[in-house]
Formats: C-alpha cells, sequence, structure tokens
C-alpha cells in the first residue's frame, strides 16, 4: 500500500467525493416541482418524491457491492471513471424530464452508478494509512458537506432561471471531473493487491450483506449505521415537500435551509472533529452523534406542530452536528477491519446497507407522512436513534 499521496490521486478523489455530495443535494429543492408539472395532487407529489429518492437508493444498493468488487479486481480508476460517465447521463435524463417515467429512469441510472462511493471510500483506504484514515475520512465527510451544502444553493438558485437547469449543471460538472481522471488520475490499487478472481457470489448485494454481518467484529456496527441510516433517508426524502407543506417554502430558501447540513459537517470536521479525536474513541464520538440527531429529531417534529422555521432551523443545527461526526469514525473503524484487497468488498457492503435503509425509510415516512401527520418521519427517527445508540453502547468494546 502506498502512503506516499500521489497528489492527481488526491485531488480526483476529493472532486469525486465533493461531486457525491452536490449530486446529493442539488436535484433535492427542485425535485418536488419537477413532479408538481406533472401531477397538482398534493399526496401524490409526496409519494412521488419519496418514491424516486426509495428508487435511487435501491439502484444503489444493487450497485454497491458490484462496484465495490470489480474494483478490487481490476483496479479504482476504470470504475470510477466509469460511474461518473453513468451520473452524468443520469443528470441529463432528469433533466430532460417529459414524464414521471422518465424522472424514475433518470434516478435508477443515478443510482447504479452512484454506488461508486463504495470504490472511492476503498480509493482512499489505498492510498492512507491506518493512523490517518479516519483523518482523511473527516476530510471527505468535510467534502461531501461542501457539495452537500453548495447542491441546495446552487440548485435553488439555477432554479430561479429555468426548473432544469440543476440536472444539466450537474452533468457538465462530472464530466469535467471525469476528463480530468481520465487525463490525470493514476490507479490506486496495486496489481499484486488486487482480488485474485472475482465470483458470482460477491456481486449479489443479499449474499454480500449476509457474508458481512457474518464477521462479528463489524456487525454491531453495520446494525448501528442501519437504525440511524433508516430515518435519515426518510428526513431527507421528505425535507422539501415538508419545508413546502408546512412553511409554504420556494426552492431558493429550501436550499439555502438543507445547505446547513452541508456547512455544519465541514465546521464539524475542521474544528469539532480534530478535538474529539483527541480525547474520545470512535465508539463514543459516534454515540455523541447519534445524541445529537436525537435532539434534532425532536426539535423538526415540534416544529411541525408549531408552524415555527427557527424550530426546525435548530433541528436541523442538531441532526446536522450529529450526522457529521458519526460518519468519520464509523468508516474510519470499518475500514481498519479489514485487508487491502476487501476494502471494496466491504465498503460496498456497507454502502448497500446504507442504501436499503434508504429505500425503506422513505417509504415508510413518506407513507407516515402522508397518512397520519407530518411530523410522525421525525418521530421514526427518534425511535430508530434510540435503538441505534443502545446496540452501540452495548458493544462498544467492539468499536
Amino acid at each position: 500500500m502506498n502512503h506516499s499521496i500521489n497528489k492527481h490521486a488526491q485531488v480526483f478523489g476529493f472532486i469525486s467525493v465533493f461531486l457525491t455530495g452536490l449530486g446529493l443535494t442539488i436535484v433535492a429543492p427542485v425535485l418536488p416541482f419537477l413532479v408538481a408539472s406533472y401531477t397538482k395532487n398534493e399526496t401524490t407529489q409526496a409519494f412521488i418524491v419519496t418514491a424516486l429518492t426509495s428508487l435511487y437508493a435501491f439502484a444503489i444498493f444493487l450497485a454497491s457491492p458490484i462496484l465495490g468488487s470489480l474494483s478490487d479486481r481490476f483496479g479504482r480508476r476504470p470504475i470510477l471513471l466509469l460511474s461518473l460517465v453513468g451520473s452524468a447521463i443520469g443528470y441529463s435524463i432528469l433533466g430532460i424530464g417529459g414524464s414521471i417515467g422518465v424522472l424514475f429512469l433518470g434516478r435508477i441510472i443515478e443510482g447504479l452508478t452512484g454506488g461508486e462511493i463504495s470504490a472511492l471510500f476503498a480509493f482512499f483506504s489505498d492510498i492512507t494509512s491506518e493512523a490517518e484514515r479516519t483523518k482523511y475520512f473527516g476530510w471527505l465527510s468535510a467534502l461531501v458537506g461542501v457539495g452537500t451544502a453548495l447542491g441546495p444553493i446552487i440548485g435553488g438558485t439555477l432554479a430561479e432561471f429555468n426548473i432544469r437547469l440543476p440536472m444539466y449543471t450537474g452533468a457538465f460538472i462530472t464530466l469535467l471531473n471525469t476528463l480530468y481522471g481520465y487525463f490525470f488520475m493514476p490507479e490506486s490499487l496495486d496489481i499484486s493487491l488486487r482480488a485474485k478472481s472475482l465470483s458470482l457470489k460477491r456481486l449479489n448485494p443479499f449474499i454480500q450483506l449476509k457474508e458481512i454481518f457474518s464477521i462479528r467484529s463489524v456487525s454491531y456496527l453495520l446494525l448501528t449505521g442501519f437504525l440511524l441510516w433508516l430515518p435519515n433517508g426518510s428526513l431527507q426524502a421528505i425535507f422539501s415537500q415538508f419545508s413546502i407543506d408546512t412553511f409554504h417554502w420556494q426552492p431558493l430558501l429550501i436550499g439555502l435551509t438543507f445547505s446547513i447540513i452541508g456547512a455544519l459537517d465541514i465546521f464539524s470536521q475542521l474544528i469539532i472533529m480534530p478535538r474529539l479525536l483527541l480525547v474520545f474513541t470512535d465508539s463514543q464520538i459516534a454515540q455523541l452523534g447519534i445524541g445529537s440527531e436525537i435532539v434534532g429529531y425532536l426539535f423538526i417534529a415540534s416544529s411541525s406542530f408549531t408552524e415555527l422555521p427557527a424550530l426546525f432551523i435548530l433541528g436541523m443545527i442538531f441532526f446536522g452536528v450529529g450526522d457529521a461526526i458519526f460518519g468519520p469514525s464509523f468508516n474510519g473503524k470499518l475500514s481498519k477491519s479489514v485487508a487491502p484487497h476487501e476494502q471494496g468488498h466491504v465498503q460496498g457492503g456497507a454502502q448497500s446497507i446504507q442504501a436499503l435503509a434508504r429505500v425503506i425509510g422513505p417509504l415508510i415516512g413518506g407513507q407516515l407522512y402522508v397518512s397520519i401527520n407530518h411530523s410522525m418521519p421525525a418521530f421514526m427517527g427518534i425511535l430508530f436513534l434510540i435503538a441505534a445508540f443502545i446496540v452501540l453502547r452495548k458493544n462498544s468494546n467492539h468499536m
């Protein structure tokens, strides 16, 4: 494993991670408005928005183990470049639109190539030492935060000119990074460290989940992550619709509020995480993150009843900080648990679990939202995160 980090590899990796954050949020402020151009029923709109999010996550669930394992066998470079091209195509189709079916097609293509995040984490596992890995994953989280922060602002601002412009912009930026990677990015996984063969079962997300959960040293960590990602996916899927229904916000204001999560991610990695790493273990930091998210969900739920935007924003602040400090400790520990040739396999499995949670979460949260009360997805978050905290606390010796 080469720990003298090639600058082009580092720049390409950082830009790709940034684009991952951008891709998650640049569409978010405008998605309800895109859907609204095809149906005027508010209940139907909320259902379609959450269904689009779930289908996107399900595509990632299917693709992550495939892309991660392929990167173990053939190297990170070709998988990342192909994934970026696919993402650009997905953006373009979403921008072209024409029907609800076309929107779903665009999100499927984006999701199938969005599984590249497993190869990206494996890529940085290749080029960093174990001692530096949690720190680097913190930086990656900050870059996702930059993308997440800028995505809604870019998307909301561009939507003021044309509702489809954010998608075309995402496609253009992604293609530029693909070209940079093609000409300048070196391969990070030496041939001697690659998997010698590629079995079909390692490409099956369900078999991979079974295999990874059989590893006792990481199974509790993955269960904790699943319990946390389930309501998180619900919140992110319903965020824009909640803002419209509760506060009657427009795309730009939705984008600015959504960017709070990204801005807090940056702040947390630059200011909070370095200090926490000096005092606490990965497990303790993860527990702090879960606790902060629980408080955030409480404020978000209360804003539904009071219709006070200040409570909603306060909730997003606690949620954003919690999410920011949980991620690096989770990914850092996970990467330290396996050998170099297994990084893509395990990271792909973890991404599949996260994607599966983001399939189920929006579907459950969306149904609770439209059939019971707009606050119910937040209350679901409180219950699941309490369970996650208990699992992590009980098995902290495995972190």
